[in-house]
């Protein structure tokens, strides 16, 4: 497999862990230059991280004669216009989440890519948490039986740039920022070819003065019957809370991704050193991560997408995938204000129809069996309905 050179658009903390991702794991693939929108950022990035090259032209940086891949890790308003350059000049295009400020945005990005004929790829890091990958195998593999319901947490006391907390630049508040990761990782464990129908959410703000929500929760009902939950806020002091949560008809997987890893430390120094993404204090009980990158996704993200590339297939989170997503927050956003269900409208559906759950129930002597359990004593009982009459007895039997 071949080294990639890279184009890196932007130079905040997403662009830091992206960079630091690359130059740190795959070795071979390097960041050749970063654009910057001023001229110092970029000049303190690119010596921080060994970069050639750094620059205030969009244009240039894309169209650089020694690269062969852009990555996007710019604020959400200049999605759109950095990824049609990539296109534009023929080069493969990774886009951090969300995809685009609304479904609309989103799918004008899709369109632009598919025309070109280019590689594109959406950069959800969340959803390759080693601890996400090695569950969702688990759960395609039928260790849950049939997925019933997913939740997906992530709070944390809000952004770090400007830029986050203005709606006109993202396209809403703490959906926009932390649902988009939500509704991925949901979508992951219902499996990807579950349609998304619809969509209730409640949104409010509750401590920030500003326009859009810090707080809100959604439930998504999907084509099978399993039902999605999600809950996201700005508002949540102590760090950055990231946990999942999957039942299924079989089995439960419950995930903690940042607060509760085995990593604790007390100190009463403060050292006033970095801690982890979030992390509110560097006194007092701490909650260190030990390989950031590699618990936040970065790591087995770009090897996907590289070797994707490399390969010529798709990679696990396409841009489709991201225009589903801002699809459903449109209908959450839709819903927060109409206060009712609302349905989620895509321009097309890619992933076939998926059955209902539920399957054949089991039968015991003529009678439906509604649950069966062991006794302490190793018999088993039995809850039964009849379907003439539609009563429901119990019955103990011998173990088996």
């Amino acid at each position: 497999m071949r080294a990639h050179s890279i184009t890196m658009l932007g130079t905040g903390l997403i662009g830091d862990f992206y960079t630091m991702t690359l130059h740190g794991q795959r070795g071979r693939d390097r960041v050749r230059v970063v654009y910057s929108r001023t001229e110092d950022r970029g000049a303190t990035f690119s010596d921080r991280w060994g970069i050639p090259e750094h620059t205030t032209d969009l244009a240039g940086a894309v169209n650089h004669p020694e690269t062969d891949v852009v990555v996007v890790g710019l604020p959400n308003y200049l999605h759109e216009e950095a990824v049609s350059a990539a296109a534009a000049a023929g080069k493969a295009v990774l886009c951090t989440k969300p995809l685009g400020r609304n479904a609309d945005e989103a799918r004008r990005i899709l369109e632009t890519v598919e025309k070109a004929g280019v590689f594109g790829g959406y950069l959800e890091d969340l959803c390759y948490t080693p601890k996400t990958l090695k569950a969702v195998a688990s759960v395609e593999a039928g260790a849950l039986g049939d997925v019933t319901w997913v939740r997906s947490r992530e709070t944390h006391p809000g952004p770090h740039s400007a830029w986050f907390w203005d709606g006109r630049l993202t396209g809403g508040g703490a959906i926009i920022d932390l649902g988009c990761h939500c509704i991925e990782i949901i979508r992951s464990f219902v499996g990807k070819g579950n349609r998304p129908l619809e969509v209730i959410c409640h949104t409010d703000t509750l401590v920030h003065p500003i326009a859009d929500e810090d707080n809100a929760i959604a439930l998504i009902r999907f084509e099978s019957g399993a039902m999605g939950q999600f809950e996201v806020s700005w508002t949540f002091r102590g760090g950055m809370d990231l946990r999942d949560e999957v039942a299924g008809t079989h089995g439960t997987i419950w995930l903690n991704h940042f607060l509760r890893t085995g990593f604790e430390m007390f100190t009463a120094g403060g050292s006033s050193g970095y801690v982890a993404e979030k992390a509110e204090t560097s006194a007092g009980w701490l909650f260190p991560v030990g390989d950031e990158v590699s618990e936040l996704g970065y790591v087995d993200m770009f090897s996907d997408m590289f070797d994707a590339i490399d390969g010529g297939r798709a990679p696990r989170e396409t841009m489709y995938d991201g225009y589903v997503v801002n699809a459903i927050m449109d209908a959450c956003y839709r819903s927060a204000k109409s206060r009712a269900w609302e349905p989620v409208d895509l321009f097309e559906w890619r992933g076939g129809t998926t059955a209902r759950i539920g399957g054949q129930p089991e039968l015991y002597d003529g009678k439906v069996v509604i649950k069966r359990e062991t006794l302490p004593d190793g018999r088993q009982k039995l809850i039964l309905k009849d379907p003439e009459s539609g009563d429901f007895t119990d019955l103990v039997v011998a173990g088996t």
